[in-house]
């Protein structure tokens, strides 16, 4: 097998996990195309010491890391763009820790690997998913709009949401009870599964969601890959079915990260 048939079905999850760690389906892609770029070009380089998806994120993270985005500490009051909100966040919070978070929370990497991929020790990477829950939940909360129409999961994640000191204004289970709701109680955020009770699309009710107006959003599908091409707009956050408590935790907090509704007074 070449490494190319090796590299091919993580390639979503990668994409995934660069879209939250930058906040942006244009910027995280740009990261994995030039982590292939890499490859392409030095594939004497890419690591055969470990399996190809410990590589394939060790490669991310090489070109993540030569970057040198430096984040602007003085950025504060009276902001507007989300990056700049981003960059005011990143003053209380290291890059490191978020990396951290989302490779254990959400990419599902054991501890030992997240301190490999990030050039780290086990203990290093326990506490910086500390410090990046306390200060990220400390600094965001929101009011939460859920669309799912399977009761027990949708439960599950008011009960997380709720949990996390976030309000749920609503929880519903076709698009338009969703837009509906939506429009009587403007969310902060929305939780929306791909496929609905009515046989409608949980996108559809974002994208008319979204027309009227601004408000971050989070994926839940148990077929990430289909929404995570790299060929057309699609989700910046998306969580996998059957997801893990802390996976929301984590997709929560870093779609607050990058929302300018929630920047702290």
């Amino acid at each position: 097998m070449s490494l190319g048939q090796e590299l091919a079905p993580h390639l979503p999850f990668l994409r995934r996990y660069a879209r939250a760690l930058t906040g942006s389906q244009q910027h995280g892609d740009a990261f994995v195309r030039a982590t292939l770029e890499a490859i392409v070009q030095a594939p004497d380089d890419f690591p055969r010491d470990v399996d190809a998806r410990l590589g394939l994120y060790r490669t991310f993270h090489a070109i993540w890391s030569s970057a040198n985005i430096e984040e602007d500490p003085g950025a504060g009051s009276g902001i507007e763009d989300p990056e700049d909100v981003a960059r005011a966040r990143l003053a209380r919070i290291t890059p490191l820790s978020r990396q951290a978070l989302l490779l254990t929370a959400m990419e599902g990497f054991t501890t030992e690997d997240a301190a490999y991929l990030i050039g780290s020790d086990d203990e290093d990477v326990e506490r910086l998913v500390a410090e990046a829950l306390q200060e990220i939940e400390r600094q965001t909360r929101a009011e939460v709009l859920i669309i799912e129409d399977e009761p027990i999961i949708a439960m599950d994640i008011e009960t997380i949401v709720r949990d996390l000191g976030h309000t749920v204004t609503g929880v519903a289970v076709t698009r338009d009870e969703a837009v509906a709701q939506a429009r009587a109680h403007r969310p902060g955020l929305v939780l929306a599964d791909i496929q609905l009770a009515d046989d409608s699309s949980g996108i559809d009710a974002v994208k008319d969601i979204l027309a009227e107006f601004s408000v971050p959003v989070i994926f839940i599908t148990a077929f990430p890959e289909r929404l995570l091409t790299g060929e057309r707009p699609e989700p910046t956050f998306l969580i996998t079915k059957p997801f893990q408590r802390s996976t929301v935790k984590a997709a929560i907090a870093q779609a607050l990260f990058f929302d300018t509704a929630t920047v702290p007074a």
